[in-house]
């Protein structure tokens, strides 16, 4: 069975126990642990975000980031140079570079994106998972 790549929002709501995340995709990863993967990307793009004061993580990134991988210990698929290839090989709407890694992340691992972001959404050729409803 496929693994799931979550998306850099879905991963930091997960672990935040953020009420935006629908009941129906808690449940899918609370049911999927051993199958739940990271990007690397994601690290870096949490870590800006935290710098940026656009989410507060509460003391050092590097410690944040160790405890909660302890927490809840997924999978990371690492940047490696066939998703930098296929990164810069994809078309989406936008330049964003996080998703673009994050798109060829999924494509490369062979994983499912678990996303919210109608930026992903909606890609022939990028297997999502975005049909959660908010319950």
């Amino acid at each position: 069975m496929r693994g799931y790549l979550l998306d850099t929002h879905i991963w930091f709501w997960y672990l935040t126990g953020a009420d935006r995340l629908p009941n129906s995709l808690k449940e899918l990863i609370d049911n999927s642990t051993d199958k739940c993967w990271f990007s690397s990307i994601s690290v870096w793009e949490l870590s800006m975000l935290a710098e940026k004061g656009r989410i507060d993580i509460n003391g050092e990134f590097r410690n944040w980031i160790t405890k909660a991988l302890r927490a809840f210990p997924i999978k990371e698929a690492p940047l490696n140079l066939e998703v930098s290839l296929v990164s810069g090989e994809i078309e989406l709407p936008h330049r964003d570079p996080a998703d673009h890694f994050i798109a060829a992340t999924s494509l490369v691992y062979d994983l499912t994106l678990l996303t919210l972001d109608e930026k992903l959404m909606g890609h022939e050729w990028l297997d999502s998972r975005s049909d959660f409803t908010l319950i």
